[in-house]
């Protein structure tokens, strides 16, 4: 399949082609990591230990991936605005600079949570029981951070340069490898959660060997190189890639105080209901996830239309992805009715836990719709350079979330940690549609006037 025109093609043609692929590979990423914690939960005898270990270093492994959207998703909307002004040399440039920064990122970032990995563990949320399984899924984790950061970063030049299929492949691939690998590894080797953990990093080497071998061929319109390295330059991508990295990373930070909250506040409880939390998450990721395949994954078309002057193509294109995403989160809020409670049942047994998971999980979906100005606008606003906006509509979200995280249990018990996400969700996604109304139009009269974007 050819790669798209992104200055010529139907914008609707555009946008289907470019979400379609990203919605579809952010939900296989998203199920290979649920299917870890699946295979896990049924482990003889320690499957629920197991599982709630797991959910003590996953936003951990969250924290870790974030670096690669702070490279990749700086740099890849800087790479289609300069191919939209037709300087290829500066795209260049730009894919180069990018690359030697995630190479960096994905080996300190590691070392550096490798330092520290029992502290980390004990401080959000691991009890005497619950960490031996976290540690022993971590030590494996960090051996394949690197290879995770620097293809997750890659993959969305692969996107941003019209290889929709290709940038799914190649998140596909190391899923589909570590879905065949889990049960061998946990069950017929029976190495338990070090088998799951390093299934998952045999399939992050794969998907690293296939984003190099799409980048290197010489059909890429922007081949990966060597050279040409600048501070200004990755200034400017970590400048943009700030709102997608605080997007990923504070999650990783609202997972990690969810589980120091629980500990605080759920007295007897503190292993069930960080069980509780870790199905939830996993559920609300099936849709939020794709979500993001929506509004991170079609970025390509705002950026080479707004680097080529064409407005309205900018315009059409966010109306396009708005309604997608409207569509999606939609059907998102019907089905959970219907799915959460089988989903649980696939986890545990416990019907105390059981139930508070359905609970949890409803919560958490009355604000899903709301949620696609929340991520469409925000990606939007990275997708058009304006980091600064970006960042602070971002920020506004994740610290309301921190902040309820840790106030709301104190007037309404352990409860409060989950009612935090859904009400931080309908404030923030409020503030960002009407911010987004507010500027948008003075972004675009901005760029017509032939100012730099940056």
């Amino acid at each position: 399949m050819r790669a798209l025109n992104l200055g010529k093609d139907k914008e609707l043609k555009i946008v289907l082609r470019l979400a379609l692929p990203a919605m579809l590979a952010q939900l296989i990423n998203v199920l290979y990591s649920i299917i870890d914690r699946l295979y896990i939960s049924n482990m003889s005898d320690v499957g629920d230990i197991a599982l709630a270990g797991i959910g003590i270093v996953a936003p951990i492994c969250t924290l870790l991936t974030s670096f690669s959207f702070l490279i990749g998703l700086g740099g890849a909307p800087l790479m289609s605005i300069s191919l939209g002004e037709k300087n290829k040399e500066k795209a260049q440039k730009i894919m180069s600079n990018a690359f030697l920064a995630l190479g960096i990122l994905g080996i300190v970032i590691p070392l550096f949570i490798l330092s520290l990995h029992p502290i980390l563990i004990h401080t959000f949320g691991a009890s005497d029981k619950t960490y031996p399984y976290a540690k022993d899924y971590l030590l494996i984790y960090l051996i394949g951070a690197p290879f995770a950061i620097v293809s997750l970063g890659l993959n969305q030049f692969i996107i941003s340069l019209g290889y929709s299929t290709k940038g799914m492949v190649t998140m596909i691939l190391g899923a589909i490898i570590n879905i065949i690998l889990d049960p061998i590894f946990i069950f017929a080797c029976d190495m338990g959660v070090v088998g799951a953990a390093l299934a998952t990093v045999v399939g992050q080497i794969a998907s690293f060997s296939f984003t190099l071998y799409v980048l290197l061929s010489k059909k890429s319109e922007v081949r990966l190189s060597i050279g040409g390295y600048s501070l200004s330059v990755l200034k400017k991508i970590t400048l943009l890639g700030l709102s997608p990295f605080v997007i990923a990373a504070t999650d990783s930070l609202v997972g990690i105080i969810l589980n120091t909250s629980i500990k605080l506040h759920a007295n007897t409880l503190v292993d069930e209901y960080i069980m509780v939390a870790t199905i939830t998450n996993s559920f609300f990721q099936i849709f939020t996830m794709p979500l993001l395949g929506i509004s991170g994954g079609t970025g390509g078309i705002l950026s080479f239309n707004y680097g080529a002057k064409s407005r309205k193509r900018v315009e059409t294109g966010e109306r396009y992805i708005l309604l997608l995403a409207l569509i999606f989160t939609s059907f998102a809020f019907v089905i959970s009715f219907f799915i959460a409670e089988p989903f649980v049942g696939l986890f545990t047994k416990d019907n105390q836990v059981k139930g508070l998971s359905i609970q949890m999980i409803r919560i958490y979906m009355y604000g899903i719709v709301l949620l696609s100005f929340q991520y469409c606008f925000v990606d939007g606003l990275t997708a058009l350079g304006r980091a600064k906006e970006a960042v602070t509509l971002s920020l506004i979200r994740k610290t309301l979330t921190i902040v309820l995280t840790l106030v709301l249990p104190f007037a309404i018990g352990v409860i409060g940690c989950f009612y935090a996400e859904l009400i931080s969700d309908l404030i923030a996604s409020s503030i960002t549609l009407i911010s987004f109304i507010i500027i948008f139009k003075k972004i675009l009269n901005h760029r017509m006037q032939n100012i730099e974007f940056y």
